[in-house]
């Protein structure tokens, strides 16, 4: 017999790899905050109170960057190599995240996001054509990672070589994972300074000879009566971009090509909206993605003082488990949660990309790119097929959720 949900433990890897089941009985108990004593933290699963903590900044504290490795002495011997990690846009609070924003907005504008939308249908449509050649792909492989990776590399500089951008990015997400070995942690470490390096080196090109992109805005960036970024501030919110800008949007793009297929019905009305035929649909269907698939599964938060949320008291020197994917399967706010409906009523209420001041600032490209990648696929392949279902697979991972391997088989459209 199974433990009572209250006593099993969510950050069991298999749990995190399928929390599916472990939500559904959450809610079924109404169990909207579970206390895990052995590591001082709470983790929150109800949707109402994921959305107040996240509002709650000045008790619940972004600035959760010491859960990272910190007092390592060899880990701090690699990281004295690059330059200083500050604390930006996830991991700061106002005052310090109220200037970082205000700036990075200048470079975040949907103007920006809309005048890249030929670039991104010309990489979308390039991948479909390299894979109408034959009738297999592995898809995250050859189509979910090369286009946001393609993006958003042109935009923060760096060069277009999807495997480097997703090895740094790979690496900055075990960072915060918490769920890697000693040799991961160091290789993590020296791929951060590396990265560092690189960075500093493309902002340097952009002070000197400017350009047109995201780095650009960035380093031009002057707002009156703020101080313009620093080098080591453009070099973390760089990060934090790339990886927001291909990890997050990769994992959607898998996870929406696999509920398509798994629901026909679902990929009928898709299919018949691609193509420019129901934009509308296609960016329903692009929220219902986020919501059931929630990328950014959760988030740490550091309490600052005695609180109480939900009537329980969590006391100064804890830690908050923000768990958005929880918060967007609750069936008091989604009816029917588990069902994917690409014609979901109130699904833009979910909280994939967050709430309030930390809400995603990259959330207009991301919802592009996940709507013009569909409203290509479909309308260029047909027949779309699931190759390998045992080969399909989700690595553990407490803040980021998302299909890693996804064999699919598909026709090209005559």
């Amino acid at each position: 017999m199974n433990k009572p949900i209250d006593q099993q433990n969510f950050f069991a890897p298999e749990v995190l790899t399928d929390p599916f089941e472990f939500y559904r009985e959450a809610h079924a108990a109404d169990m909207k905050i579970q206390h895990v004593p052995e590591q001082n933290t709470y983790i929150v699963y109800d949707y109402e109170l994921v959305a107040e903590a996240t509002g709650r900044v000045e008790e619940f504290s972004n600035d959760f960057g010491s859960l990272m490795g910190a007092d390592d002495p060899e880990i701090d011997a690699i990281l004295a190599e690059g330059f200083p990690n500050e604390a930006t846009l996830l991991t700061a609070d106002p005052p310090v995240h109220t200037r970082f924003r205000k700036l990075v907005n200048l470079a975040f504008s949907m103007p920006r996001v809309n005048a890249i939308e030929d670039d991104m249908r010309a990489k979308a449509i390039q991948l479909i054509d390299n894979l109408s050649g034959k009738n297999e792909c592995e898809f995250v492989e050859e189509f979910a990672v090369p286009l946001p990776v393609a993006m958003i590399a042109q935009q923060i500089g760096l060069d277009n070589d999807p495997k480097q951008v997703k090895y740094w990015s790979d690496a900055a997400v075990d960072r915060f994972s918490q769920l890697v070995d000693r040799d991961r942690e160091l290789e993590c470490a020296r791929s951060f300074v590396e990265y560092q390096h690189y960075m500093k080196g493309k902002i340097d090109e952009r002070r000197a000879n400017g350009g047109d992109d995201l780095l650009t805005d960035l380093v031009e960036a002057r707002i009156d009566g703020e101080e313009p970024l620093t080098d080591p501030e453009i070099i973390s919110i760089m990060q934090q971009f790339m990886v927001a800008g291909n990890e997050t949007t990769t994992s959607t793009i898998a996870g929406l090509m696999l509920q398509l297929i798994r629901n026909p019905d679902q990929m009928e009305k898709a299919v018949a909206a691609a193509g420019g035929n129901d934009p509308k649909l296609i960016g329903n269907m692009v929220e219902e993605s986020l919501r059931y698939e929630t990328p950014s599964a959760g988030m740490w938060r550091i309490v600052m003082k005695d609180a109480e949320l939900g009537g329980v008291k969590i006391p100064k020197g804890a830690t908050l488990q923000i768990r958005y994917a929880a918060a967007n399967r609750d069936p008091k706010k989604f009816e029917n949660p588990d069902k994917f409906d690409i014609e979901r009523k109130n699904v833009r209420q979910h909280l994939a990309f967050g709430k309030g001041i930390h809400m995603c600032v990259g959330n207009m490209l991301s919802r592009k790119e996940i709507a013009v990648a569909f409203d290509e696929l479909l309308s260029r392949l047909t027949n779309f097929q699931l190759a390998d279902e045992s080969a399909i697979t989700v690595l553990p991972n407490i803040l980021l959720r998302g299909v890693t391997k996804l064999p699919i088989s598909y026709e090209k459209i005559a």
